[in-house]
Parts: structure tokens; C-alpha cells; sequence
């Protein structure tokens, strides 16, 4: 059973996402919360938190880091009203396994909670790369990263976002072999996901995307 938190600070939106989220037998509404300081109380514990950004008292981002420190097995799904990548990479920074639009479909919310429960892929890694871009060899001051070279090329498939599955059969390896390379790759980035380990990527240059949206992955050598 996944618990979800709603934070949102319109009732009407909550009770849209529940009545999505309550009909599926793996999905329970733990709780809800209608500002930032409620969502980091309810949330703490919770599988998925669903949280808006823009909220009174704190917002969506300053929640998102404040519960990623108090409860770092919780994953969050910020939910935006416009796709502004910007809000969307800080949403990514501050701690959040992904985001979805607030006028997505009812299967798209659905199959986003199971996706980030399951921590098993990254969620919509085709709009990770674009945003991810212009944040390419950003960061400061540079971690120091020593990843061998099957590291590098699992922390690629994360980045495109394939599951242990799928990286398995594209490396000819294992699905064990898989899970240990994800692990040493998470804690060498000082990531608590692959969402995170993909963020940090880009902005240590590890990894980077191609001139377009669906261009090419590539990894500094």
C-alpha cells in the first residue's frame, strides 16, 4: 500500500486527487495538508507526498527541502500549474523526485506515485534532460567524484531513465549486479535517489544532453 500525502492549498484540488488517487486498490490518502508547514507535518512518514508549490506560510520548494531532511525516505511530487523549468529544477534541487502538471490526465498522476514509490526510474527523463541543459557544469564548488566505468554507464541509463531491468538487459548484466552499481553510484553522489544522482550529474558535468530534448546522452571522460 502507497501513502500519500496531499498538499495543496485549494480543497476542491485535494479532493480531485483523492478521489483519483482513492478508487486504486494499491493507493491510500494518509492525509492532507492545505500550506507548507502542515505538508513537512503530515508528510513525515508518508510514501509520496503530492505537494503544490505555491502555498502560504512556506512554499512548495522550502517544504519539499525541509522534508527531504526530516524524512528522507519520503519521496515528493511537486504538482505545477505551468511547466516552468526553472521552478521544475529548483523543485529537482531542493529535493523533489519529479514533478507532474496540475491538468495532467488522472492515469498520469496515478502511474507518477507508483513510479517514485517503486525508486526504480526517473520520473519523465526526457523533460529532466531538457531542463537540465542549461545547468550543465554548474555547480560550485565542483565535488570531487571518482566513478568507475560501469558506474558511468549506469548512472547514464538512470539519467535516461531505464529501470534496473531495462539497464540490466542494455549492459548485459545482472538485475543484482544493477542494484549494487545504482547503490555505490548514489552514495559516491551523495544522492538520496536516482532523480537526485541525475540532477547532480548534470551539474557536475558527469553527464549532459545533446542539442535537443531527445538528443543524445553523452559522459565526460
Amino acid at each position: 500500500m502507497i501513502r500519500v500525502v496531499l498538499a495543496d492549498d485549494e480543497k476542491l484540488i485535494r479532493s480531485g486527487w483523492s478521489t483519483m488517487l482513492s478508487v486504486h486498490d494499491d493507493i491510500e490518502v494518509v492525509g492532507e495538508a492545505a500550506d507548507g508547514r502542515e505538508a513537512v507535518g503530515a508528510g513525515a512518514g508518508a510514501d509520496v507526498v503530492l505537494m503544490d508549490v505555491r502555498m502560504p506560510r512556506m512554499d512548495g520548494l522550502a517544504a519539499t527541502q525541509e522534508l527531504a531532511r526530516r524524512s528522507p525516505a519520503t519521496r515528493v511530487i511537486v504538482v505545477t500549474t505551468f511547466e516552468n523549468d526553472q521552478l521544475v529544477w529548483g523543485a529537482l534541487r531542493a529535493g523533489a523526485a519529479g514533478y507532474v502538471l496540475k491538468r495532467a490526465p488522472a492515469s498520469e498522476l496515478v502511474d507518477a506515485v507508483r513510479l517514485v514509490h517503486s525508486r526504480d526510474a526517473v520520473l519523465f527523463p526526457d523533460a529532466l534532460r531538457r531542463i537540465a541543459s542549461p545547468h550543465h557544469g554548474t555547480a560550485r564548488p565542483r565535488v570531487p567524484v571518482e566513478l568507475t566505468p560501469r558506474e558511468l554507464d549506469v548512472l547514464r541509463q538512470i539519467a535516461l531513465g531505464q529501470n534496473n531491468a531495462e539497464i540490466a538487459a542494455t549492459l548485459y548484466v545482472s538485475k543484482e549486479t544493477v542494484k549494487t552499481h545504482v547503490r555505490n553510484v548514489l552514495d559516491k553522489l551523495g544522492a538520496r535517489d536516482r532523480t537526485q544522482a541525475a540532477v547532480l550529474a548534470y551539474e557536475l558535468g558527469l553527464v549532459f544532453a545533446g542539442a535537443g530534448p531527445s538528443g543524445p546522452l553523452s559522459l565526460r571522460t
